[in-house]
């Protein structure tokens, strides 16, 4: 059986999302850009029966069903884009009143609050994007043949991919810990010549940063979606 083979790191393009360039900056680190087309990084996280099914998927024969909505019904383009603005607003929302990120504090010693709050966000995106993606899979499938095969390309990338962005993901919390503590040390060794305390609203606003690139990240295959379910009803009309 062939072997998945897999990365350990975020990879940088020219088409890399906000959330890789803002990890690299806060890195500090230079990632050189990939000399692969999209299809070649893309088999580096796809064994063969992922293979198969995203073939099926792309040629519309015995592709699976994209799962239907919670309610079993499809709901209207406008209640969808609706419920998309709605799911967004409020996962910002959380992020950007977060009191952690917005009260003043003399204590910036210690980051496991930061990162227990983190996850939690994480954990709060993951609960409400799920379900969205998958009502917007449902309206998709309704449609027409090509949006129907679009909703089943969907379903099938993301029961591929889903492991391994979770465990991708989950390396931001080390990163920023690590920048935490760089900043923290470099400040505490400054801090008895120049009483600077400026790196410390500013990590929690590149903390809030990450998080909104993070955020819209998840969200770009919905987006796909929905656009192109924008693109087939003005075709229709």
């Amino acid at each position: 059986m062939a072997q998945r083979m897999t990365r350990t790191h975020f990879t940088n393009s020219t088409t890399s999302s906000t959330l890789v360039r803002l990890l690299t900056e806060l890195a500090s680190t230079e990632i050189a850009d990939s000399k692969q087309s999209f299809a070649e990084r893309l088999s580096l996280w796809l064994d063969w029966s992922d293979a198969i099914s995203l073939s099926a998927a792309l040629n519309g024969a015995g592709a699976p069903t994209p799962p239907h909505a919670p309610n079993g019904v499809s709901p209207p383009a406008s209640a969808l884009s609706e419920e998309f603005a709605r799911v967004r607003a409020d996962l910002v929302k959380s992020i950007t009143t977060d009191d952690l990120f917005t009260v003043a504090t003399d204590n910036a010693m210690d980051f496991s609050p930061y990162r227990r709050q983190y996850l939690a966000h994480q954990r709060a995106m993951a609960e409400r994007i799920g379900p969205l993606r998958v009502n917007v899979r449902a309206a998709l499938s309704k449609r027409s043949p090509s949006l129907s095969r679009l909703a089943a390309l969907d379903a099938v990338l993301d029961e591929a991919l889903s492991t391994r962005e979770r465990h991708l993901l989950s390396h931001v919390t080390p990163l920023l810990e690590k920048r935490f503590k760089h900043l923290r040390k470099s400040h505490l060794e400054t801090m008895a010549e120049t009483q600077e305390t400026d790196w410390w609203p500013t990590y929690r606003k590149d903390m809030q940063r990450v998080l909104l690139a993070e955020l819209d990240m998840r969200l770009q295959p919905i987006e796909g979606m929905m656009e192109a379910m924008g693109h087939e009803t003005t075709r229709q009309q």
